[in-house]
């Protein structure tokens, strides 16, 4: 069994509470993301809350909120995370029981990476759970809305 730590990504860019909505929405174009993790300060990674281009529009463009609002006005700060000791299996459990797509791997509640749905595809001894994992999340009517 791979742990998450041989399966995620440790280049993730991040904002803090200094930044802005427009700011975050740059840097999902420029790195082709669909989720940012908040911390901090840029040198200190405690992970406070992450933006995903969902939360961009729901409480973002649709409130008519302009590029200027604040990041913690359209940040989730309810956090689902993984060590990067736990076992991939473990990960896309915890993905399909929260309907998510994106985990935060926090280790001393430090942001250390991000795994996706993608990366536990790619991990061989995973590809049935991240597929069980993708069709619980896909039927999901909450999701989808």
């Amino acid at each position: 069994m791979k742990a998450v730590r041989d399966l995620m990504s440790t280049e993730c860019k991040t904002v803090t509470l200094q930044d802005n909505v427009h700011e975050i929405a740059v840097i999902m174009a420029e790195n082709d993301t669909g989720f940012v993790p908040v911390v901090e300060t840029e040198d200190h990674k405690k992970i406070i809350g992450v933006v995903t281009d969902r939360d961009l529009v729901l409480r973002g463009y649709a409130q008519k909120r302009p590029g200027s609002c604040p990041v913690q006005d359209v940040m989730s700060g309810s956090l689902i995370t993984i060590s990067p000791d736990q076992d991939a299996e473990a990960a896309a459990d915890l993905m399909a029981q929260h309907q998510i797509r994106r985990l935060p791997v926090v280790e001393d509640g430090n942001l250390v990476g991000i795994i996706t749905l993608g990366d536990l595809s790619l991990g061989s001894t995973t590809g049935r759970d991240a597929g069980i994992a993708l069709s619980e999340i896909s039927e999901d009517p909450h999701y989808l809305q």
